[in-house]
């Protein structure tokens, strides 16, 4: 991925944080000789050796599960808030452009036995369920339902490369950053809110 230096983020603190915060991501890879993607949630987690590692899973019909033996390279992307900044914000002429962060995680995958696709499924689940009023444990479901998971493809991915890139309008100075804060915040969608937050963590 291409970041100017002004927008690399490589505090791995904050990195893992923000996968954790937006765990949705698009694995991509090489299947069957062409670019292939899948949107599913990825946990960030640690293997056996203390190694940092991301676990999720794919349906057996997708034909990315198949590649995995063959191109064992992937990519994980993970997106968070994004938004426009109008350059009619700014106290001089310039181009309007674009503030968002995102993190492009590299790694080899490696395919789980039942047991330990079983065992990946109870960390998504019991992650996932934490804000639920009665959550759901995999534990409890009955084997009938519990055959679904024969269904699907589990993995680790093995992290070899991390990119990060946080841009927040960096480059400006501290009147015109306030004054994009301040014009998020008068828009009052989500991703302007959101964005407008990050950029005061920022400052």
């Amino acid at each position: 991925m291409y970041i100017p230096d002004i927008y690399k983020n490589e505090n791995q603190e904050e990195i893992q944080n923000f996968i954790h915060e937006n765990s949705f991501a698009i694995l991509v890879n090489q299947t069957d000789g062409k670019l292939w993607a899948t949107h599913i949630p990825l946990i960030l987690d640690k293997n056996e050796a203390g190694k940092d590692i991301l676990v999720g899973h794919v349906s057996k019909e997708n034909p990315q599960a198949g590649s995995f033996s063959e191109n064992a390279e992937v990519l994980a992307i993970f997106s968070g808030p994004h938004t426009y900044v109008s350059s009619s914000w700014y106290d001089h002429e310039n181009v309007p452009t674009w503030n968002y962060l995102a993190a492009h995680i590299y790694g080899k995958v490696k395919v789980l036995n039942h047991d330990e696709a079983v065992g990946s499924l109870k960390k998504l689940v019991d992650k996932y369920e934490k804000k639920s009023k009665t959550p759901l444990r995999v534990e409890d479901l009955s084997k009938k339902t519990m055959m679904q998971a024969c269904g699907i493809i589990a993995f680790e991915i093995e992290i070899t490369s991390v990119e990060a890139v946080k841009k927040l309008s960096q480059n400006r100075d501290k009147k015109n950053y306030d004054n994009i804060i301040s014009e998020l915040e008068n828009i009052g969608d989500l991703n302007s809110k959101q964005m407008a937050d990050e950029m005061r963590k920022n400052k």
